[in-house]
């Protein structure tokens, strides 16, 4: 199937300096359409056109604010998808072709449209919580994708002249370590969702009635603010620990420099967290949070990858499976380029 969809986009050809720009647009598009996103729901707009895909039964939002909020952000995705489209097509016409940047490309537009659906059932179960959560979710899932993908096309399989991929790096405990990061990472912003599920920015405006997370009634918001910070201070923390064993242990500055990102932006994350919470939750301050959020996730999953914690992962499975021994050093996957 993919041969005969190479041979359909015959004609333009993509070295790999070009893909790597395609790959990069497009997980800066996939993040921006988040914090979009993100200021739908905080400017009280998620129900500003009630009906999907079109605004009150029309092409064009009316005349108010909300709904011209909750429908730019619906235009706005016309670009994403287009910079999403062009990695996977930009994939299938790179020379040299590379079928592992194919699949990786073909993640990013079926994830798009996946995330266009689950918007539309967003709206009609007006907001509910569940819907919301699970719709920045997939987010975090698709920019997973796209920084694999970017992370890829930015090196070539061994043997390569230009830009070799690096071999994972040798120190299997920071290997698991980086691996546990990125899960935690995950719960960290998962707890994150369901806070603000809980808490006063449901995304409706004033007099609309937004199914909300509440087991607890009042105290709902209290329990499920304090538990994400909790976990976030646990992350934090192992990050910091992640960076300094990183340093004790003379990891590769590649892994190094996302770890200090990282922990840089989780620093200025608690500042924020910390006076968006005595403040009772400003607008402004939720939306710093949630794009500081998108920031340290993307340099969580960075790190990982410049550490070769992906095909340490992989690697382990594989072997265990053909029942061979791991080899010494680094485990590795070597995935097909070509």
């Amino acid at each position: 199937m993919l041969g005969r969809l190479r041979e359909r986009t015959n004609g333009y050809t993509v070295t790999a300096a070009q893909y790597v720009v395609l790959a990069r647009t497009a997980l800066v598009a996939l993040t921006l359409i988040v914090m979009t996103g993100a200021a739908v729901r905080l400017t009280g707009s998620g129900l500003g056109c009630p009906t999907w895909p079109k605004c009150y039964g029309s092409y064009y939002p009316p005349g108010n604010t909300h709904a011209v909020i909750e429908f730019s952000n619906r235009v706005v995705s016309v670009p994403v998808v287009i910079a999403a489209g062009l990695a996977w097509v930009g994939a299938l016409r790179r020379r040299p072709y590379r079928r592992d940047l194919t699949w990786l490309g073909g993640l990013l537009p079926l994830g798009v449209v996946a995330q266009a659906v689950l918007g539309g059932f967003t709206v009609k179960g007006a907001l509910d919580y569940g819907w919301v959560m699970g719709h920045f979710a997939l987010s975090m899932l698709i920019l997973l994708a796209a920084v694999v993908l970017l992370w890829r096309a930015s090196h070539e399989p061994e043997p390569a002249r230009e830009r070799p991929e690096p071999p994972p790096i040798a120190d299997r405990g920071l290997l698991r370590g980086l691996v546990g990061l990125v899960l935690l990472g995950a719960v960290t912003i998962f707890a994150g969702t369901a806070a603000t599920a809980a808490g006063p920015h449901a995304g409706g405006s004033s007099g609309q009635k937004i199914n909300r997370l509440d087991f607890d009634g009042r105290g709902t918001m209290d329990f499920v603010i304090h538990r994400h910070a909790e976990i976030a201070l646990l992350f934090s923390l192992c990050a910091v620990g992640a960076w300094l064993l990183a340093r004790r242990r003379e990891a590769p500055e590649r892994v190094r420099r996302p770890l200090t990102v990282l922990c840089a932006l989780l620093a200025l994350q608690g500042a924020v967290g910390l006076d968006q919470y005595e403040t009772h939750l400003p607008t402004e301050l939720v939306w710093v949070h949630v794009s500081l959020s998108c920031a340290a996730w993307i340099a969580t999953l960075w790190a990982a990858c410049e550490a070769g914690a992906l095909r340490h992962v992989l690697g382990s499975r594989v072997r265990r499976e053909r029942g061979e021994a791991a080899p010494r050093g680094a485990a590795r996957l070597d995935l097909p380029g070509n």
